[in-house]
């Protein structure tokens, strides 16, 4: 019914990936969120309560599934966490490797968090977050030693992949029964593949998770801000209800190329416009992708990625305010 709205609204919806303004409204800092699902859950709250944006999304931490397989992460007060180190040296620890169960690490304040914010925001659906089996992969096996492997070793990456992708399903099922509308899962580390190597080693994974999941209540959103356009084929191909784009494609030539069943998101620059630039800066760039995108029924404005830490609530307030501009003139 939430995708239906979108297609019939004559407004332009927004739906920007961001957590840690919430974060610094409520007076804490990134380690209390990441490690305390009740902080984050407020965060959320916080952004809910002060901003319209039409779904509320979760911390993009690419590093909570890695650290549930036992991968070192490394922590900071004021930016996110980092995974550190290499989980898996060899393709005999890959086959050696256990599937975690959801208590593993922090697993469960990002589930605490997720299931506060079903219970406390009922306005709006709630997306949850995780990482998807490329990334993931990457991040337990070193991620330039994972793309020698997918073409020098590629039958042992695909256990690999095949166990990170079996978690996954398990993690995303169990925020399914929470009661969240969807997540959105991060592929980031895709982008580095050819639309072919991305096809093979990222979204025949990613079908196994959308076939398994998504349904008329429940939406897979795939974001990949590392494709530059050149695997935007592979991400079609998955399935997925949604795709999220970051900055480096031109999001005319994408909306074009996506079906029009397909809810498209995207894609202002989180880094150099949201944090470095002035709210005049942010009023018009909003402003302008809203009018290059305006004949697109699937279009739902985003930032590109995941609101950086330390970003002006002027720039916020202007990115709305853009949006608010357009919608009145529809």
């Amino acid at each position: 019914m939430w995708k239906e709205k979108v297609f019939q609204s004559s407004k332009r919806m927004a739906v920007p990936i961001m957590t840690h303004p919430g974060i610094e409204i409520i007076g804490k800092n990134v380690y209390d969120a990441v490690t305390d699902g009740k902080v984050h859950f407020e965060a959320i709250k916080a952004l809910s309560d002060r901003y319209p944006s039409s779904v509320c999304t979760v911390i993009m931490d690419l590093t909570v599934e890695a650290e549930a397989f036992g991968a070192s992460v490394e922590f900071y007060k004021n930016d996110i966490p980092t995974v550190i180190g290499r989980l898996l040296p060899d393709m005999q620890a890959v086959e050696r490797l256990e599937i975690p169960d959801l208590g593993k690490g922090r697993l469960p304040q990002y589930l605490l968090a997720n299931q506060l914010a079903v219970e406390h925001i009922k306005d709006k659906p709630i997306w949850g977050g995780m990482i998807g089996p490329f990334s993931l992969a990457g991040r337990l096996y070193d991620m330039s030693e994972f793309m020698m492997a997918c073409y020098c070793e590629p039958e042992g990456a695909k256990v690999l992949l095949q166990k990170c992708t079996d978690f996954l399903i398990t993690y995303c099922s169990a925020l399914k029964q929470q009661g969240v509308s969807g997540v959105v899962l991060a592929e980031p580390a895709a982008g580095l593949l050819s639309n072919e190597g991305c096809e093979e080693f990222s979204s025949f994974y990613i079908r196994q998770i959308v076939k398994k999941l998504q349904d008329d209540n429940f939406m897979i959103v795939l974001h990949n801000c590392g494709n530059t356009g050149h695997c935007t084929p592979a991400m079609i191909s998955t399935g997925a209800s949604g795709l999220h784009f970051g900055n480096s494609v031109n999001m005319v030539d994408t909306l074009k190329e996506c079906p029009k069943d397909v809810l498209v998101m995207g894609n202002l620059d989180p880094v150099s416009l949201f944090k470095s630039g002035t709210s005049d800066d942010v009023k018009k760039a909003t402003r302008d992708l809203l009018e290059r995108t305006s004949e697109f029924s699937n279009f739902i404005i985003s930032t590109g990625c995941d609101v950086p830490p330390s970003v002006s609530l002027q720039n916020i307030e202007a990115f709305y305010a853009a949006i608010d501009e357009f919608n009145r003139l529809r």
